[in-house]
């Protein structure tokens, strides 16, 4: 009876599969895949064309057992700090990023925070989910984002890295929450600002959930943003984890900006969006 039923369905089943594929080839050819980098078309969506691939420099080497910043070598058997961490050690504990920031990763990041490109989440998720990985088994993590505060949400309608979080979790099977940290006033643009200037804006900016202790008591905190340039914002909220009582505190990013790396001599200088008090713009 179920055979039967199935072969009467089966020119339905095999007509609407037709009718699928002739949409997607329809899409496909009024709004073709393109490069996330350079907007060319590509073969697949959110796949990069063969330059902009080439152009990434993927990290994953040797680095600060603090921040995870590249560093030439590493101890045999051993790690090592660079000079700012053995000066100031950090709040967390590894901060690893996917790529070093150059302009495929800032065309990236930019077209998912200020082009609405929200599938790009889901590639810059992929690409970090190797680091991800590096700092340990996927049960043991608990992934947090870093909040915006409410006007900036307000404004444009989602958390940038609340949804490569989302993504993280989806690829990885590691466990998230978006509402461990709030952020409790905005923060003037950190562009221009010495270090110092810097950490003063961001500080007090961040708070916990009232009922955050509970649920991280005793786990591995994995921080989540988008670029990793001063490290202000990072730090700031790092330091708010890690009285939760949370066991480890780490951060992951997409992009870190690296000294040495091509294309550091002309850095954009993310800190000037990173401001809850300035008008947005749309960015390619």
């Amino acid at each position: 009876m179920a055979g039967d039923a199935e072969k009467e369905n089966a020119p339905a089943v095999a007509w609407l599969g037709g009718l699928r594929v002739a949409a997607r080839a329809i899409v496909d050819y009024a709004l073709p895949p393109r490069c996330p980098g350079c907007g060319v078309i590509v073969g697949e969506d959110r796949q990069f064309c063969l330059t902009c691939w080439s152009s990434l420099d993927f990290l994953g080497g040797p680095g600060c057992v603090h921040c995870s910043i590249p560093l030439p070598a590493s101890l045999p058997g051993g790690t090592i700090a660079c000079g700012a961490c053995l000066a100031e050690p950090p709040p967390f504990e590894g901060a690893p990023a996917a790529v070093a920031y150059g302009p495929v990763a800032r065309a990236v990041a930019l077209r998912l925070k200020y082009g609405r490109r929200t599938g790009h989440a889901r590639l810059m998720a992929r690409l970090m989910a190797r680091q991800l990985a590096a700092l340990g088994d996927s049960d043991a993590l608990l992934l947090a984002s870093v909040p915006l505060h409410r006007w900036r949400l307000w404004s444009r309608g989602f958390n940038q890295a609340a949804l490569v979080v989302d993504e993280l979790a989806r690829l990885t099977g590691a466990a998230h929450d978006h509402h461990l940290l709030m952020r409790v006033r905005p923060t003037a643009s950190l562009r221009g600002k010495s270090r110092r200037e810097r950490e003063r804006i961001v500080a007090g900016a961040f708070a916990l959930a009232p009922d955050a202790r509970r649920r991280v008591a005793g786990r591995h905190l994995v921080l989540v943003d988008d670029v990793h340039a001063s490290g202000a914002t990072l730090r700031a909220a790092a330091r708010v984890l890690r009285r939760s009582g949370a066991a480890r505190v780490s951060a992951l990013t997409w992009a870190r900006v690296v000294p040495d790396a091509p294309d550091a001599g002309n850095i954009f200088d993310f800190a000037s969006l990173d401001s809850d008090m300035q008008v947005e713009r749309m960015t390619g």
